[in-house]
């Protein structure tokens, strides 16, 4: 059996100044890379994961060939391509290039397709793409490089979306066989809200993951998504930012509580992170609140 290369080791065979690296993140199902390379002619091994290339520099000639012939395309930023995982081939490009590597695991896109469709992913072909005009990868990669950079509130459930959505649309838009997806199942039970809403409540200032939040109401991670956004008119990572600032603002009415503390028991990693995300949310800092409350 070949072995399959993780994100960290393909600079073995493709050399280039690393520029992001979400490695120490320990986010699950998604890796997010940044390089800066030469003009290079290199042979791509049997990689574990997806690859999924977001060009940021100046336009280059790609080309890739797999036991045949070349082809060649132009590539630039607005443009992806799709490097399938546990396959061989060569690729090279004429001139330097900046791109963002986003890898999604074998193990995230199953378990998405298992979720939105009839068959399991092993009866689905994800094939190389030299070139794709694709609006949407280009802004997964820049949303996950925000999440590497800005730890905000909520990082966790964030990458745990973002990689979600990556999953579905590659599967919708480079798999080669395509499958009847499930009807919307619309919003929770009373049952349902009632429990979710009582476990976030007890968890706020925890870094709960969107895993847990979905085995709460018994739903896989895709359906959790779904009915979440119905049910609540936002992401759940946005609703946590939003539960996080009310919290604070009844901590801050009690008086003579140090904005510290109202930090540290509304979930903040600390008083400036506080201050930036309640100015985001009220227009004002957590002080400048304070004073209005006379």
């Amino acid at each position: 059996m070949k072995r399959l290369v993780p994100p960290d080791d393909i600079p073995q065979w493709i050399p280039g100044e690393l520029t992001l690296d979400s490695s120490g993140c320990r986010w699950e199902g998604v890796t997010l890379k940044g390089y800066n390379y030469a003009d290079l002619h290199v042979a791509i091994p049997t990689m574990r994961d997806y690859m999924i290339v977001v060009y940021e520099g100046e336009p280059a000639r790609m080309g890739r060939r797999c036991s045949g012939p070349w082809e060649y395309h132009r590539v630039e930023s607005g443009v992806v391509s799709l490097l399938t995982r546990a396959e061989q081939s060569e690729w090279a490009w004429s001139r330097p290039i900046a791109v963002s590597h986003v890898y999604l695991s074998h193990d995230a896109i199953t378990k998405v397709a298992g979720d939105i469709y009839d068959r399991d992913i092993a009866d689905v072909e994800i094939g190389d793409k030299v070139r794709a005009v694709d609006n949407f990868l280009p802004g997964i990669s820049h949303a996950l490089r925000q999440e590497l950079s800005g730890g905000e509130v909520g990082g966790r459930v964030m990458v745990e979306t973002l990689r979600t959505q990556a999953c579905v649309h590659v599967l919708r838009s480079f798999a080669q066989t395509r499958f009847r997806e499930p009807k919307s199942s619309g919003t929770f039970t009373r049952a349902e809200r009632r429990i979710l809403t009582e476990y976030l409540a007890e968890n706020l200032t925890r870094n709960v993951s969107l895993a847990e939040m979905a085995g709460v109401v018994g739903l896989s991670e895709f359906h959790f998504l779904r009915k979440f956004r119905v049910e609540f008119g936002c992401p759940p990572h946005r609703w946590l930012i939003e539960e996080r600032g009310r919290l604070a603002r009844e901590l801050i009415k009690r008086q003579g509580l140090p904005l510290k503390e109202v930090a540290f028991h509304a979930g903040f990693a600390d008083q400036s992170h506080m201050t930036r995300l309640f100015r985001r949310l009220y227009g004002m800092t957590p002080a400048e609140y304070r004073q209005t409350l006379g």
